[in-house]
């Protein structure tokens, strides 16, 4: 009898070749030129997240959204990014997502540049550092206000000094600011909103002054009307640079002509009601900046800023509102999410874009102490336990080609559902019905018959972007109703007024981060190759009623494989040489390998399977409502090979027999052990215990004997547990090691137990499932 305990996989490190990467490498470029041929018009985008190398087992990189080692990691990367990518990007230091449950809105770091090359932000000395060693205070708020009215030829006599509840001493300064046009020459404005013999307060809070400024002291003002240059393609005419004017700081300007505040509501167009603000908080000046509906509008006031800075060499934080939505401009993000930093990337129209910027993003990430993996305390290697979403599009939603060709959506949706390998091999270990991105057959029972009738409208109508929303909005969903919890989201594709933008984007969901940009780069370009299909030729075939097949032949790694494989042959036939090598890590890193014990020519298979959680009822946690998971179940695929003999070899597991399938390779069985491998507070059906340690014999009825055994630990095996995670790969191999045993054949007869079935799960062995009465050994 021999042993083979986990093996080494793939390399995560270097998952590609040269010559493999070479000829990937080939294929996107010939996909590049036939969605040029096609006039497909495709942008792709993406959202990776990483983890911390530091302060691991902090709930920042673990379950919490906020951490100061995040944000700080978070700060270092947009600036290295910036310079890589962007170097004439302005750094945004704003806020993001209000989440439920939480006091504020997260932080968002932004970089914005112009998709023409025109700087936007042109010195980055003048960005403040969070480790900056000069401490700004009031005075120096006072002094930056002051110098930027000039720049901005505002009157410096409008600047209000804005107080904390109960504080003598100023916490900064608001400047009403808003764009006019008198005389027919746009100018920016500005004007006192009370007497000054008043004092202005703020709303209790430490968040930025300007989130915290009372509108009720603010004049109404209605919608600007303003005439602006425009250029061919109708659209505001932009600056051609940054406006220089350092020779206006030495001129005050004089007071606006602006009529009283007590006006006629026909004055209101010429009042003025957002501000701009400037306090000095961590010892870093910050200036918050106004909305501003126009686009040039906010690079000239962004350009007057950088001026200043110069001026009075002094870095700043800008924050506040972002540029408005443009198609002329680029912007990428980082925000937090529980236990991860994400990315969120530009979208790219080639392939040589998109590999240089996931490169040089992995490249900035890991000098900054961040990686896409990390080691569970069993030593598992895990992703990061975030999305790596794939974004697709166009550079404008006239050019979607998801609007314009609404076949495409269905083909996709149809083809994913056809194939569960699309849902299963790169998503993370949370899936089914209660994941965040559940497929479409997985959200409600009645799915797949909607969806179909939603199909047949594409045939009979001309749909208009609203129409293809309200067909799939209600289906596209999680069993709650949620759009966005779904393995396609719709939501910032042609949304209902008010709750978005329309950019015509589809974001595919089912994608978990890799370990490896490349392999990463792999995914998305299948998916870039599976739309050049599509287009050419929508995919006609119908939906497919899985029924409980889907949790139980395509939880199982070689199922998974062997659809994922007709995937890529059906790219093959449409002339794309997809290899199936180019995706064997992505197999092993999902479904990596456990051990094997071989024997008399049989050779069993140990390796971990797919579990769908379950989300069980709401409890209450620290004053806060929520659902937790029920991560105590676990599955491993049992795989025989060598059995030529038919119905000779049977492999029992805690003395049940395993419901060996055949694959149709000769001597090729499988099966799947699902099992309980922990006790959690909270779970499922509580009186079940722990399965585990589960222990393997490979049974040969003919001599009646065990020719094999092997034991699965979940953990180690003397019932001790792990306080901390793996130090290195190494520690983290030996962990998993320690937790697969083989152990000598006894030398005493042994008889097969009887078999079980389960009509629900033919090929699962369920071991909650107790054994049916009257069940005897063969």
């Amino acid at each position: 009898m021999t042993e083979t305990r986990v093996g080494e996989a793939p390399s995560l490190t270097r998952p590609y070749s040269d010559e493999a990467w070479a000829a990937l490498r080939a294929v996107a470029h010939q996909i590049d030129k036939d969605l040029v041929a096609q006039d497909v018009r495709l942008t792709m985008g993406g959202e990776p997240t990483y983890v911390g190398i530091d302060a691991a087992e902090t709930p920042q990189w673990n379950i919490e959204a906020l951490g100061p080692e995040k944000r700080t990691r978070g700060l270092a990367l947009i600036r290295c990014l910036r310079e890589k990518t962007a170097p004439g990007g302005m750094l945004h230091f704003g806020q993001g997502k209000w989440y439920p449950g939480e006091p504020l809105p997260r932080w968002a770091f932004h970089c914005v540049s112009r998709l023409d090359g025109v700087p936007v932000w042109e010195n980055g000395d003048l960005v403040a550092t969070e480790e900056q060693t000069t401490e700004y205070g009031l005075g120096d708020a006072e002094r930056f206000v002051g110098a930027l009215a000039r720049r901005l030829q505002v009157s410096s006599a409008d600047i209000l000094p804005a107080f904390n509840p109960g504080a003598e001493v100023a916490a900064g300064y608001v400047l009403p600011l808003r764009r006019r046009q008198p005389g027919g020459r746009l100018a920016w404005s500005s004007q006192l909103w009370f007497p000054r013999s008043e004092t202005m307060q703020l709303l209790p809070g430490d968040s930025p002054i300007g989130y915290r400024i009372d509108t009720g002291i603010m004049p109404w003002v209605a919608p600007d009307i303003l005439t602006y240059e425009q250029g061919a393609d109708g659209l505001v005419a932009l600056p051609a640079g940054p406006a220089r004017r350092p020779e206006l700081f030495a001129v005050e300007a004089a007071p606006d002509p602006l009529p009283p505040l007590a006006a006629k509501p026909e004055d209101a167009p010429e009042l003025v009601r957002p501000s701009l603000c400037v306090e000095a908080r961590e010892g870093r000046m910050h200036v918050f900046v106004p909305y501003t509906s126009v686009l040039a509008d906010y690079l000239d006031l962004i350009a007057a800023i950088e001026d200043t800075c110069a001026h009075l060499a002094m870095p700043v934080w800008v924050e506040g509102y972002t540029a408005p939505h443009d198609l002329r401009m680029r912007a990428f993000s980082l925000t937090p999410d529980p236990g991860v930093l994400e990315v969120n990337l530009p979208p790219t129209a080639d392939w040589d874009e998109l590999e240089e910027l996931n490169a040089i993003l992995a490249e900035e990430a890991e000098k900054n102490r961040l990686i896409a993996g990390k080691f569970a305390y069993d030593g598992s290697h895990l992703a990061t336990g975030g999305g790596s979403h794939i974004v697709i599009g166009a550079s404008s939603p006239a050019d979607s080609p998801l609007l314009r060709r609404p076949d495409l959506l269905r083909s996709m949706v149809a083809f994913w559902q056809n194939h569960p390998s699309l849902s299963y091999l790169f998503s993370g270990m949370y899936v089914g019905p209660t994941s965040q991105y559940p497929r479409v057959d997985e959200a409600r029972g009645d799915a797949l018959y909607e969806l179909e009738v939603a199909f047949q409208q594409l045939d009979r109508h001309e749909i208009e972007p609203m129409i293809l929303d309200g067909l799939f909005r209600n289906l596209l969903v999680d069993i709650t109703g949620n759009t966005h919890r779904a393995e396609f989201c719709i939501d910032k594709m042609w949304p209902p007024y008010g709750q978005g933008l329309p950019l015509g984007l589809l974001e595919l969901r089912a994608f978990e981060m890799a370990p490896h940009y490349r392999m990463g780069l792999a995914e998305m370009l299948l998916v870039r190759a599976l739309v050049t299909v599509f287009w050419r030729a929508p995919f006609g075939k119908g939906l497919v009623r899985w029924g409980t097949s889907l949790h139980d032949r395509f939880m199982l790694p070689h199922f998974v494989e062997q659809d994922f494989f007709e995937v890529l042959e059906y790219l093959r036939d449409a002339g794309y040489a997809f290899e199936n090598e180019w995706f064997r890590t992505h197999l092993e890193f999902r479904f990596p390998r456990i051990g094997e014990v071989s024997a008399e020519g049989v050779t069993l298979e140990l390796r971990q399977a797919l579990e769908p959680w379950n989300v069980l009822a709401e409890e209450t946690f620290s004053g806060r409502t929520g659902r937790s998971v029920d991560s105590s179940l676990e599955r491993m695929q049992v795989k025989l090979t060598g059995a030529t003999d038919a119905g000779r070899y049977v492999v029992s597991c805690n003395g049940r027999r395993v419901p060996l399938t055949a694959t149709g390779v000769g001597g090729e069985l499988v099966a799947g052990i699902r099992y309980r491998a922990r006790k959690l507070s909270a779970s499922l059906h509580p009186t079940i215990p722990v399965h585990t340690p589960l222990a393997f014999e490979i049974i040969d009825t003919l001599s009646e004997r065990a020719i094999g055994r092997c034991t699965y630990y979940a953990g180690p095996p003397d019932g001790s547990f792990h306080t901390t995670r793996p130090a290195d790969a190494a520690e983290a191999k030996a962990r998993r090691m320690e937790r697969f045993q083989v152990s000598d054949a006894p030398s005493e007869a042994a008889k097969a137990p009887a078999a079980e079935t389960n009509p629900v799960f033919p090929m699962t062995l369920d071991m909650r499932w107790p054994v049916a009465e009257g069940d005897v050994r063969a």
